[in-house]
């Protein structure tokens, strides 16, 4: 199995996240995974830089590959633009780069006002917009008049000489299905072998299947998940209100509702090894074949120190 550590756009300046690229591979982790946001779930977090400028930014740092996860290709930015962004992206990585895609939440898409689709038209966008990305990638001029976007006498002309795969993200059957059906590989954030399954049953085969977790490194349980909760009390928010709620303060709202203690079942808190294998151990049972964790809070570097040194050997 293939670990990574995921930078989290959300919580951490431009600086600190390529702080991070650079201490995750010299701790032994073997990719990255970024995430594409607008806004940070909420204002504790505090961030939110623009994730091209840091693909572009990780590639002068170091050489692990790269996956967004994950972009949404349908409502704030066109995917003729994705297209272009992420066959730079690929250039400048030297083909070490996955576009990782998903549908999105309104939290980050609604920004120019356009109405939030329901999730089965999200579901066709998404496919529509990777038939648009594949067909710009040829390197042909492209006319596309579809049921959601229109191309005219478009081409990308910077291209890396094999196109980056594209993972697409799944937490439910009609997701999933889709991900099978559309994807170079999966994406998710839960162990569930029942999704990991139905991805393969449904046409994904033996293609790549990726999967994240949060961890909050501390000196004891209790303050990774004081941190954990200071920072990401969305966590707890129940998934389908991840996907519709439109704003920071919004989420802040809604994790009046969650309880810190909640966080000890979506984060590993604390720096006990053990925790990490479990989890890790997890996704693995799952049928993952790469898993990739982000730190919450400050500690990052104990985070890469533990892995260097107890966590990876064990692993390997």
């Amino acid at each position: 199995m293939r670990i990574g550590y995921f930078l989290s756009c959300e919580e951490f300046t431009p600086a600190e996240l390529l702080d991070q690229a650079r201490g995750a591979e010299k701790a032994g982790f073997q990719a990255l995974w970024i995430s594409d946001h607008y806004h940070p779930w909420t204002d504790s977090q505090g961030q939110s830089p623009f994730v091209w400028s840091m693909i572009g930014a990780l590639s002068q740092v170091c050489r692990l590959p790269v996956t967004t996860a994950v972009t949404c290709p349908t409502t704030r930015i066109h995917p003729a633009i994705v297209a272009q962004a992420a066959a730079t992206s690929a250039v400048l990585h030297e083909g070490r780069f996955v576009l990782g895609i998903g549908t999105g939440e309104a939290l980050n898409e609604h920004i120019l006002g356009d109405a939030w689709p329901n999730a089965n038209v999200r579901l066709e966008m998404l496919e529509e917009s990777v038939e648009v990305i594949r067909k710009l990638w040829t390197g042909r001029f492209v006319n596309h008049r579809g049921r959601h976007y229109t191309v005219e006498q478009a081409r990308i002309y910077t291209r890396p000489e094999t196109p980056p795969p594209i993972y697409v993200s799944g937490f439910g059957p009609k997701s999933t299905a889709l991900a099978a059906r559309i994807g170079d590989g999966y994406l998710c954030t839960i162990p569930d072998a029942d999704l990991v399954k139905r991805f393969r049953d449904d046409g994904g085969g033996d293609k790549p299947c990726q999967a994240g977790f949060k961890a909050a490194y501390a000196d004891s349980v209790d303050e990774g998940v004081r941190i954990a909760y200071e920072r990401w009390p969305n966590a707890g928010v129940p998934s389908e209100l991840s996907q519709v709620l439109p704003s920071p303060r919004h989420f802040e709202q809604a994790s009046q509702l969650v309880d810190p203690e909640m966080m000890k079942e979506v984060f590993v808190c604390g720096n006990d090894p053990a925790g990490h294998l479990e989890m890790i151990d997890q996704y693995a049972k799952a049928g993952f074949d790469e898993v990739y964790v982000a730190n919450v809070g400050p500690h990052y570097q104990g985070l890469f120190d533990l892995y260097a040194e107890q966590v990876l050997p064990r692993l390997r």
